[in-house]
């Protein structure tokens, strides 16, 4: 029986398509921008691996300086654990007896910190750590302007940091926002509101220090506005994340990040000379409102249609390439939402490629 080539050593025009890319060159250079920033603003690095999902990229970041990772959910977590990853910041309310469970055993493996926005949280969270004999970190998530989760800031945060202060089976490691809501803002105006609205997180920090609540974290800041965040006095850490890959939905939003993520196509068929169709849809590359992914390298494309199967372009004037059977690389509009529809990530370097990671953090979402 003949095995499978690997596809390592391959150039990239040989994969089979759909297949996810990134450039080696682009991410690395990206990480490398990321961890300058925040070494220079004084911050620590949390980067938030809910569309890196992949173990190997996160200790990349934590060679690059990072002190450890953000998920979005308990069996992400699990999943860094078991790659050897300790200090993790699930920023998400766990609830249920089964996930409480999850979490409290997680602490034999890693030194997980999870976030609470309630007394019900604190008290599952407690008893179940309890139970086990282990302490479990706890954060408070400050309702900043998003209005999503959150406690209001101020007295309210204080009076929970010492129900958690006061439970046997937690300890009290300080405050997390997520100021998404400033994304909504024109760059140019966007330090003005992220100030704003990281004020609400550390002066809600400073009220628990002022009632002899010690608070080791003040964490906060996406890739939408790391620069910015970064910079605030008073914050500890940041979790942008996304900023590695890169993508049209955060160039939208200002950030300068080439996009290091493509989505490998085969054109299989040519209708009419303006039109280009390829085998990558819906079912390989985001489309929603954080945009469309768009063709790399095709010049005076004049409209985007992505459908379950297809991804099809328009091109101003006619053209004879790309012709059916060549590739085309789409570049992805939300690498969030993308990473999750492949099982590889195939690592290309100088149209080689170098590595193959399976995504292990697909399908984590309880």
């Amino acid at each position: 029986m003949t095995m499978p080539r690997s596809p390592i050593g391959q150039s990239v025009q040989e994969l089979d398509t759909p297949a996810l890319l990134v450039d080696l060159n682009i991410m690395e250079s990206n990480i490398a921008r990321m961890a300058k920033t925040f070494r220079e603003a004084g911050v620590k690095w949390r980067p938030h691996i809910k569309g890196i999902k992949i173990p190997a990229i996160a200790h990349q970041l934590l060679l690059a300086g990072a002190i450890g990772v953000t998920c979005a959910k308990l069996s992400e977590a699990e999943v860094m654990a078991a790659a050897g990853i300790r200090d993790i910041l699930i920023a998400n309310q766990i609830v249920g007896p089964q996930k409480a469970a999850r979490l409290a055993a997680l602490c034999r493996h890693a030194d997980p910190i999870v976030t609470v926005d309630s007394i019900e949280h604190v008290r599952e969270l407690g008893a179940a750590a309890q139970h086990i004999g282990v302490r479990l970190r706890a954060v408070i998530e400050v309702n900043c302007g998003l209005d999503r989760c959150g406690v209001e800031p101020g007295e309210a945060v204080v009076r929970l940091a010492k129900e958690i202060s006061a439970h046997p089976g937690l300890r009290f490691a300080g405050l997390m926002t997520w100021e998404g809501h400033t994304l909504r803002t024109a760059p140019e105006n966007r330090r003005k509101v992220v100030e704003e609205s990281l004020s609400l997180l550390t002066s809600s920090a400073d009220a628990c220090r002022a009632n002899e609540i010690p608070v080791d974290i003040v964490n906060c800041g996406g890739t939408g506005d790391y620069w910015l965040s970064a910079h605030v006095k008073g914050v500890t850490e940041i979790e942008a994340g996304g900023g590695i890959f890169g993508d049209r939905f955060y160039q939208s939003k200002g950030v300068n990040h080439p996009i290091a993520l493509t989505v490998l196509s085969t054109v299989i068929s040519r209708p009419t000379p303006t039109r280009i169709v390829t085998d990558s849809g819906r079912k390989a590359m985001m489309v929603e409102d954080h945009g469309e992914p768009w063709p790399k390298g095709i010049a005076a494309v004049t409209s985007v249609r992505i459908s379950s199967e297809h991804g099809q372009c328009e091109l101003e004037a006619a053209s004879a390439v790309p012709r059916i059977g060549d590739k085309l690389e789409w570049l992805v509009a939300y690498g969030d939402m993308t990473l999750f529809l492949h099982d590889e990530l195939f690592g290309i370097r100088d149209g080689v490629v170098e590595t193959v990671w399976p995504i292990l953090g697909r399908g984590k979402i309880t």
